[in-house]
């Protein structure tokens, strides 16, 4: 899958609260609870969601594998798919996803794997460059790659927007 045109549009703190303000209504709509399971937004995503009063009763916890070990063992992440296809790709991304369903019983979770930069770009997974994977209890996994623009803090403003964004439209 080929990531999406460059992007950078960057979202200030009150948009990011916007858009989970959004998502949590939808997601106690539902009765539903969320697990994030984050690699390059190092926990961002968790913090959004917490920032918001009351969020005890649809954040169920969030996972920060930023490194390859923690991907396997808080997540099961298998070591064949990481050396295969890269942490940023859209295998471990789903797989990510669905370790976060697994593991803490969550209804809905989203990962997120990229690299933000300013190092460690390579041709074929440019800085910017992002995979997101998104699991919902019973249904098929669902992935996306997205490349976005800026230093280090625009990509990772961007992911979370995109990661609360697209799960909200999902929903």
């Amino acid at each position: 899958m080929r990531p999406s045109p460059v992007k950078s549009d960057i979202p200030d703190d009150s948009a990011l609260a916007a858009a989970v303000a959004k998502l949590a209504a939808a997601l106690q709509a539902r009765g539903w609870t969320l697990a994030a399971a984050e690699s390059c937004t190092g926990g961002w995503i968790a913090k959004c969601c917490t920032d918001l009063a009351g969020s005890s009763a649809w954040f169920e916890r969030g996972y920060v594998t930023y490194s390859n070990a923690a991907k396997r063992e808080l997540l099961g992440v298998d070591s064949d798919v990481l050396e295969r296809e890269g942490a940023v790709s859209e295998a471990v991304a789903r797989a990510m996803a669905e370790g976060a369903v697994r593991d803490s019983g969550a209804d809905v979770a989203v990962a997120v794997t990229g690299i933000a930069g300013p190092d460690g770009g390579t041709v074929e997974k440019p800085v910017g460059t992002v995979w997101f994977g998104w699991a919902v209890a019973g249904a098929v996994t669902q992935a996306e790659c997205c490349r976005f623009g800026g230093d280090r803090e625009a990509v990772r403003r961007q992911t979370v927007r995109h990661a609360v964004q697209a799960l909200l439209d999902r929903l």
